[in-house]
């Protein structure tokens, strides 16, 4: 990978992981530690969705997850010289954004929902989860996300 094509996006656009994927089957140490490695670079809130999305897939691995993998791999390639920047303001407002797909896991028919907060101009609060309910409308999957994001901040 030290020699892969750096990319823009860690995912393709609407890319749909599925649980039961008939992909060929290879080792899952692998994958395993590349989930793993990921997750400790989760700190950085651009790759948070996409890593937690491939996490869920470490007990049913084929080559198609590995592939997205390793397109996570080729994005922080071409993103290494990029960072969290924190500025000195003096009047900060705290305002927060929340967002969800409604039956985003075609597996199971639940949301993904996201929330990310910022002081000011300085993010300072991101997460992006799969939701505990199967939610009948988008009306009701936005309620659920603000609602969670809300819990979090206070």
């Amino acid at each position: 990978m030290s020699h892969c094509k750096p990319i823009s996006t860690p995912m393709a656009l609407n890319e749909k992981l599925y649980v039961h994927d008939d992909g060929e089957k290879f080792d899952h140490s692998l994958y395993r530690k590349l989930i793993g490695s990921l997750l400790y670079l989760n700190t950085r809130a651009d790759i948070t969705h996409s890593v937690s999305l491939l996490s869920r897939f470490m007990n049913k691995l084929s080559k198609t997850y590995f592939a997205t993998t390793k397109r996570i791999l080729r994005y922080l390639k071409g993103t290494k010289n990029q960072g969290v920047e924190f500025k000195k303001e003096e009047n900060c407002k705290l305002v927060g954004y929340t967002d969800s797909d409604w039956v985003g896991s075609v597996d199971d028919r639940k949301s993904t929902s996201g929330y990310i907060f910022c002081l000011g101009t300085n993010v300072i609060l991101w997460s992006s989860r799969k939701q505990n309910y199967i939610a009948l409308s988008s009306a009701e999957v936005e309620y659920i996300a603000a609602t969670n994001a809300a819990c979090e901040v206070v």
